[in-house]
């Protein structure tokens, strides 16, 4: 009863749209998308009896709207996909930390907040990948080869606005320092043959047009790619596979710091980070699961192992606001 009456007032006084939730049920905000967390969430009630609702949109505003509706929110849980997004979350002051050991079990430490606010539930690659018809993997190196001589009107980027460029970006900063990071970034935008695309779907299809030769992207676009034509003449180059290894960011959630269901949202977040449901979480994107003792999709396998980068992602936050500034400053748009 207490949830429905916080309902209504959110709508009458907040001018916010909730939908109705009541003292058993769990409350989801989302920025993973709902075909990518309605198996999850099916299978969790089969399982439980719990029944789970959930409000899928945008990162940047389901966090303004866990601002706004502070103590009277209904959720218990926070979807997102970036480490970027979840750092922020947690600097606004929207989640709480969980101690459990099964999720330091299931989770390695590099892929959860230090002070254990939100948790890694799938890898996702950001990696390098090219034309096979015009690209021997001998040719290509690391992320910062990119930015050779050779590759001079062939490298495509999306666009610096999505926040995956920008943790790459951190990522360099907090692994070379700002100075050579920016180096590296401005060797990157005077290689580019054309302006940075708006999805890495499309920098993927340049490539495939010839448009330019290689390009940066998140493993699964690719997926999606070849799961429409298995044919397309593209390929993984896993990069500084003699170095730090490859550049890794994660989907995951936290509690809400005003969960008014804590206990059970805990165990559904512990659940997430299963063996049950890891295989699910990952292979619904094409991604990677946390949880080491779950195999990846078949499909995802076929592109075969990588060392990864085993900085902590929260880095990726920290260094968020040097990124954006660095690309402006080079002219990455």
């Amino acid at each position: 009863m207490r949830k429905a009456v916080l309902s209504l007032f959110l709508t009458l006084f907040l001018g916010i749209n909730v939908i109705p939730i009541y003292a058993d049920e769990l409350v989801v905000y989302s920025a993973r998308k709902e075909h990518l967390i309605k198996p999850l969430f099916d299978a969790y009630t089969t399982k439980t009896g719990i029944p789970i609702k959930y409000v899928t949109g945008k990162a940047g505003a389901l966090l303004e709207r866990l601002k706004a509706e502070g103590p009277m929110t209904p959720a218990d849980l926070f979807i997102t996909v970036d480490a970027g997004n979840l750092w922020k979350a947690a600097q606004e002051v929207v989640l709480q930390p969980v101690e459990s050991e099964i999720l330091k079990k299931n989770i390695p430490s590099h892929l959860r907040d230090p002070q254990n606010r939100w948790f890694g539930l799938s890898i996702r690659a950001r990696t390098i990948v090219y034309n096979k018809d015009k690209v021997s993997p001998s040719d290509l190196d690391s992320y910062s080869s990119l930015g050779d001589p050779k590759w001079k009107g062939r490298l495509l980027l999306r666009t610096s606005k999505k926040v995956y460029n920008q943790s790459l970006v951190a990522s360099l900063i907090a692994e070379k320092g700002e100075t050579a990071a920016e180096k590296v970034v401005a060797s990157w935008i005077e290689n580019l043959s054309v302006a940075p695309f708006s999805s890495d779907t499309k920098a993927l299809e340049a490539v495939m047009a010839g448009v330019g030769d290689v390009t940066v992207v998140n493993t699964y676009y690719l997926g999606r790619l070849l799961k429409k034509n298995p044919n397309v003449p593209l390929a993984i180059f896993w990069p500084n596979q003699n170095g730090t290894g490859v550049h890794v960011n994660v989907s995951g959630a936290g509690i809400t710091k005003h969960s008014k269901n804590r206990d059970q949202a805990v165990k559904l977040l512990e659940w997430l980070s299963s063996d049950e449901a890891q295989g699910t979480f990952a292979s619904l994107n094409l991604e990677y699961a946390v949880n080491s003792s779950v195999k990846p999709d078949p499909r995802v396998a076929a592109w075969g192992e990588f060392k990864e980068n085993p900085i902590n992602v929260a880095k990726y936050g920290e260094h968020q606001t040097q990124a954006i500034k660095l690309m402006d400053r080079v002219g990455y748009k």
